[in-house]
């Protein structure tokens, strides 16, 4: 929506919400809404999906191009050694009210990293390359910890015999995933790793964009990930899920929903007017995953919601959508739903924060003046 702007001299016209407004250029990742495509670094979700790792997505992210055998080597390394949090972290999270969302404690933690970084307000380019991967491996830290915490059980140390995927769910769980598991769950970490200037990537960017370090930049993005219209959906997917609790239930519930002009997450896109490429990909992961459970009743459900919200109402799913019944399906808790996604976008984060950094401008757009009028008479605080 446009309304002509008046009250600020040489502005143009307000876009609710930035609507289709390029604010920038970005080598990272393409979008194509209308034809729903995505891409990394030129490669596509589709290809990245069936024939990438996680590790190779972060370095390619990070580095323009894959790695070979021995850098790929070198970044798995890293993410173990640097996956070891600091003593002080720990106390931080075991100090947290177990009630607390896990969200609210990664804020809280990943700003409280800087002041065990000595490169904290480092800014150039290769001390941030190392804070990308020591951030990435201890956002994957923090949610682990902090779920075994939370439930009575103390932390585990990453491995590094596993993948990044696989270390997490051990460090979780303090189960050995299956190979099948661990790569089912590596796919989502390479769906989920970058998808442009979307609200917590913007945000990273606008932080760091006043200079300020790498460590405020992300506390930025995890702060606006936790929001329901951003990384919450697919959270409040699963308690729909569970509500329906079968699928016969299903026709009732949207035509009940929809009576009530109830939203119902996990459809529609603000970028995508077809079905989200990664949402194609996860649909087939929430069907594998139910079998291996035993259980194909939530994707059973997912199934027949998605066909009734598009005979009724003309919607795609989108990627929070199918991540939930694939997670559940996994044995997550709900409560790591949105933790996963920053264990995920961690890595595009850090991508766009680097490119920032390498061409900064301070990002300071304009408002539109709605107030009273200009020079409204003073009164003196006797007569008020």
């Amino acid at each position: 929506m446009k309304e002509k702007l008046q009250s600020e001299e040489g502005a143009g016209s307000v876009v609710k919400g930035l609507e289709n407004v390029v604010v920038g250029t970005s080598r990272l990742s393409y979008i194509d809404g209308q034809r729903g495509r995505l891409a990394y670094r030129g490669f596509t979700i589709q290809d990245l999906a069936a024939e990438a790792s996680y590790e190779e997505v972060a370095y390619l992210l990070w580095n323009g191009a894959l790695p070979d055998r021995e850098q790929l080597a070198a970044l798995r390394s890293a993410f173990a050694s640097e996956g070891v949090l600091p003593s002080e972290i720990h106390g931080l999270i075991r100090s947290a009210p177990r009630t607390k969302p896990p969200m609210e404690v990664l804020r809280t933690a990943v700003s409280a990293l800087s002041l065990h970084d000595e490169e904290a307000s480092d800014l150039a380019l290769e001390a941030n390359r190392r804070k990308a991967i020591r951030l990435t491996a201890r956002v994957a830290g923090i949610v682990a910890a902090t779920h075994r915490l939370q439930n009575g059980k103390e932390p585990l140390a990453p491995r590094a015999d596993l993948s990044h995927a696989g270390s997490f769910l051990y460090c979780v769980t303090g189960a050995l995933p299956d190979a099948r598991r661990e790569r089912m769950f590596d796919v989502a970490l390479v769906l989920h790793a970058d998808h442009g200037f979307n609200a917590s990537t913007f945000a990273a960017r606008v932080t760091a964009a006043t200079l300020s370090d790498i460590y405020s930049a992300v506390t930025s993005a995890v702060g606006t990930l936790m929001g329901p219209l951003h990384g919450g959906a697919n959270e409040k997917v699963i308690k729909m899920l569970l509500e329906v609790g079968e699928p016969s239930r299903v026709e009732r519930y949207v035509r009940e929903a929809l009576s009530r002009r109830e939203r119902i997450f996990g459809f529609g896109h603000r970028v995508y007017k077809v079905e989200d490429p990664r949402a194609t990909v996860l649909r087939e992961l929430s069907r594998e995953a139910g079998e291996l459970a035993g259980d194909l009743r939530w994707h059973e459900i997912s199934r027949k919601l998605e066909e009734v919200l598009m005979r009724e109402k003309g919607l795609f799913p989108n990627v929070d959508f199918y991540s939930a019944p694939f997670y559940h399906s996994l044995g997550l808790p709900s409560s790591l739903f949105v933790p996963v996604f920053a264990v995920s976008r961690i890595a595009g984060w850090t991508a766009h924060l680097l490119e920032q950094y390498a061409d900064n401008r301070l990002i300071r757009p304009r408002s539109q003046y709605l107030g009273v009028p200009i020079g409204q008479p003073w009164v003196r605080l006797e007569e008020r």
